[in-house]
């Protein structure tokens, strides 16, 4: 797993809104995540459920490791046993390859 939360250097490639074939495609392959929004606040987003609140809140300070090594931050409802994670990306005004792939390294903290 160390080696998928390596940062990416995403300045060094280019990020482009991806069309809605590639998106069908990219939620494929990541289980539970659904796609919300429409227009510049499509996003992919999943609730994660939990025990309690501390179990919860280590997820959110383990999702804001991830965020900070990839440089992407997703939204973060947090509730007592359950945090909702929405990913989109701002400066492509959609959802780009970043926002599968952080969806990925997410999903791999509870694998």
């Amino acid at each position: 797993m160390s080696s998928m939360l390596r940062k990416k250097d995403w300045s060094a490639t280019p990020r482009s809104a991806m069309s809605a074939s590639g998106i069908v495609a990219g939620l494929a392959q990541v289980d539970g995540w659904k796609l919300t929004g429409d227009g510049d606040s499509v996003a992919i987003e999943k609730a994660y459920t939990f025990a309690n609140y501390y179990e919860t809140i280590s997820f959110v300070n383990c999702v804001a490791f991830i965020a900070n090594a990839q440089d992407h931050h997703p939204d973060l409802s947090v509730h007592y046993n359950r945090c909702v994670v929405r990913f989109n990306t701002h400066d492509v005004k959609g959802i780009s390859l970043t926002d599968f792939d952080c969806a990925a390294q997410i999903d791999a903290l509870l694998s």
